[in-house]
């Protein structure tokens, strides 16, 4: 086990131990299965409801655990470690829908939906980019129209994690008119459930990794949401949703360092197992400089994930670092995962083998949540602006 130097507080150790033996017994044994069928146990939802792994965040008046934002990345990695596909299920409902919900949703919306979506009862997804419109959110054609006591909603989203499973999705459309566009600016957030007439999943996506996870498309077909449902003020979602992109962000990186701890585990397990030539593989030099090399640039997006996320929870503005730690998390991964194939030669490219599975799953997260591109301009505008 390649251990973090982060001080742990005993409750954080806790949390992480716990995450960690959940992760062995109800995870790590049935991964490679739901990745070659494509879906995982929903009974999964349920179990981390119960342990409070979908509430991490919240407060306690909501029924959360209100634990820092250390504890909750503690959390993360170990599930990322076993299972990568429920990582991001756990990531995506701790941090867009329930974050969004809990800093601006009214009373009403907070009371009916949080609680149990912090339990588990409610599963959470966040709808923003569409078939035209991903780093570019802007682009949003979605349209949202006032009529009554109700907004009309017309459009289809993409890129839905968790789309054709959640009960509650947070989702990003334009209330500007077609005459008065407002780019960004006319962006309001609404709650959908799936019981709404019009509401419809398309197509889910074939993916390359995280097959466990669903991915899909969503149809709205003059669909009828209550004008109660929008949450906050109209023509701020694009900004709530920019602020609550940090838990998002840190998420995704904790998700890259369980990944690619998994691979550098596997790979020091199988050379040191593995002989060639008479000798273990680890026994040769360049074995030994790859591996070496690979724990290094772990233990470094590590550390810097969790002194982010320490400094987010004092308060401060975590937002450059927060892209510059899902960036370093993200490359990563995909390089040690990278190594980590060529270190099993010819078995690390079969089914046989995790890594292939664990390479496939790191390359998503240089891409969702904000490409490495996007990282680099969020970063590159902070260091400009100093």
């Amino acid at each position: 086990m390649i251990e973090t130097l982060t001080p742990l507080s005993e409750q954080q150790r806790a949390i992480q131990l716990l995450a960690r033996d959940f992760a062995t017994r109800e995870l790590a044994p049935h991964a490679a299965a739901w990745d070659r069928a494509s879906q995982s146990d929903p009974v999964i939802v349920r179990k981390l409801g119960e342990l409070g792994f979908l509430g991490m965040l919240l407060p306690e008046n909501v029924g959360g655990l209100a634990l820092d934002s250390l504890s909750y990345l503690l959390a993360l990695e170990e599930i990322a470690a076993a299972d990568a596909s429920t990582a991001v299920l756990m990531s995506v409902h701790n941090s867009l829908p329930t974050r969004m919900i809990l800093n601006f949703g009214n009373d009403a919306q907070r009371d009916r939906f949080l609680p149990k979506m912090a339990t588990g009862e409610l599963l959470g997804a966040f709808a923003l980019s569409e078939p035209d419109a991903g780093s570019d959110a802007s682009a949003v054609r979605t349209q949202a129209v006032r009529d009554g006591d109700s907004w009309v909603l017309d459009g289809t989203k993409a890129w839905v994690t968790n789309g054709n499973t959640a009960d509650v999705i947070v989702t990003m459309v334009r209330t500007d008119s077609a005459d008065a566009r407002r780019g960004s600016r006319g962006i309001s957030a609404f709650i959908l459930t799936p019981d709404l007439p019009g509401f419809r999943v398309g197509k889910k996506e074939d993916k390359m990794g995280l097959r466990a996870s669903p991915t899909v498309q969503l149809a709205f077909d003059a669909m009828r949401v209550p004008a109660d449902r929008m949450i906050g003020e109209e023509w701020q979602g694009f900004v709530y949703a920019m602020q609550s992109l940090e838990a998002g962000r840190l998420g995704i990186a904790a998700q890259a360092v369980g990944i690619a701890r998994a691979a550098l585990e596997a790979a020091i397990a199988y050379t040191r197992e593995r002989h060639q030539f008479g000798k273990p593989l680890n026994s040769f030099q360049a074995v030994e400089f790859r591996l070496a090399d690979m724990a290094t640039r772990l233990h470094a997006a590590r550390a810097m994930l969790h002194t982010t996320a320490a400094a987010k929870d004092r308060g401060l503005n975590v937002g450059a670092h927060a892209a510059m730690c899902k960036l370093l998390a993200s490359e990563t991964a995909m390089w040690i995962t990278t190594h980590a194939i060529q270190l099993f030669g010819g078995y690390g490219y079969v089914t046989d083998y995790p890594v292939e599975r664990l390479f496939r799953d790191a390359k998503i997260t240089e891409i969702y949540e904000g490409t490495s591109e996007v990282q680099r301009i969020v970063i590159g505008r902070a260091v400009a602006a100093r």
